[in-house]
C-alpha cells in the first residue's frame, strides 16, 4: 500500500478520498466566482457614477444656458425654459387687451400690453400686431416717424422669422394689409428717401 502523497497541501486546496488509490488528490478553488451581492454592488456603483455624471453634464449645461439667455428675473427664466422646451404659448387675455387698444389708435399702450402678452417675442402673429402699430403711429401725411418706423421693421423682421415655414397671414377685417411681407415693404418705404417725398400729392395718400 503506498504512502499518502508527500509534500505541502495547498491552503487553497481540498482533500478529496481517492477511492482506487486511497490518496486524497488536491482540487483547487475556482478563483473566478464572485458572490452576487458583489456583483450587485459593482453594479449599483456603476449606476451612481453614470447618474452622478449626467447631473454635473444637466448643471453644467443650465449654467451655460443662464449666461447665455442673461435673464433678469425668474419669471424670465420660466419663460426662457418654456421656449426651450416648446411649452410657450402667449397670454391670449393679455393679447385681446392689447387688441382693443390697438383699435382706439392707443398704440403705446397696446404694444406695452403685447410685450406682455409676449416677453419672449416668440410669437409671430404677436410681433406682426406690434409692427403694425409702429407703422400706424409712425404714419403721417407729410412724413413719417423714421424712429418708429425702424422699430416697426425690428418686429416685422422677428414676425417672419417666426413663420418662416410659411407666408404670415393675418385675418383682421380692421386691417389693411394682411401679410408680414405687405406691411414689411410699407416700412421700408417709409425709412427710404426719394424724389417722391417731395410731390406735394402726398398729402391724398392714405394710411393702412
Amino acid at each position: 500500500m503506498r504512502g499518502i502523497a508527500q509534500g505541502p497541501i495547498s491552503s487553497r486546496a481540498r482533500l478529496m478520498p481517492n477511492r482506487r488509490s486511497c490518496h486524497y488528490a488536491a482540487i483547487p478553488f475556482d478563483t473566478s466566482w464572485k458572490h452576487p451581492l458583489a456583483s450587485t454592488h459593482t453594479m449599483q456603483s456603476k449606476v451612481i457614477q453614470v447618474a452622478g455624471l449626467a447631473f454635473t453634464i444637466a448643471y453644467a449645461a443650465f449654467i451655460v444656458w443662464i449666461y447665455a439667455t442673461e435673464p433678469r428675473t425668474f419669471k424670465e427664466v420660466a419663460t426662457s425654459a418654456e421656449v426651450a422646451a416648446g411649452t410657450y404659448q402667449v397670454n391670449q387675455e393679455k393679447f385681446n387687451s392689447a387688441l382693443d387698444l390697438f383699435r382706439r389708435e392707443q398704440f403705446r399702450a397696446a404694444r406695452d400690453e403685447w410685450q406682455r402678452a409676449d416677453p419672449a417675442q416668440g410669437d409671430a402673429r404677436t410681433q406682426f400686431y406690434i409692427a403694425y402699430s409702429f407703422y400706424r403711429e409712425g404714419w403721417g401725411r407729410v412724413y413719417f416717424d423714421q424712429e418708429l418706423f425702424k422699430q416697426g421693421l425690428e418686429a416685422v423682421n422677428r414676425a417672419i422669422a417666426l413663420a418662416s415655414t410659411s407666408p404670415l397671414t393675418v385675418d383682421d377685417s380692421n386691417l389693411r394689409v394682411h401679410t408680414a411681407a405687405e406691411l414689411k415693404a410699407e416700412l421700408e418705404q417709409g425709412t427710404e428717401s426719394s424724389w417722391s417725398d417731395a410731390n406735394p400729392l402726398k398729402v391724398l395718400r392714405t394710411r393702412k
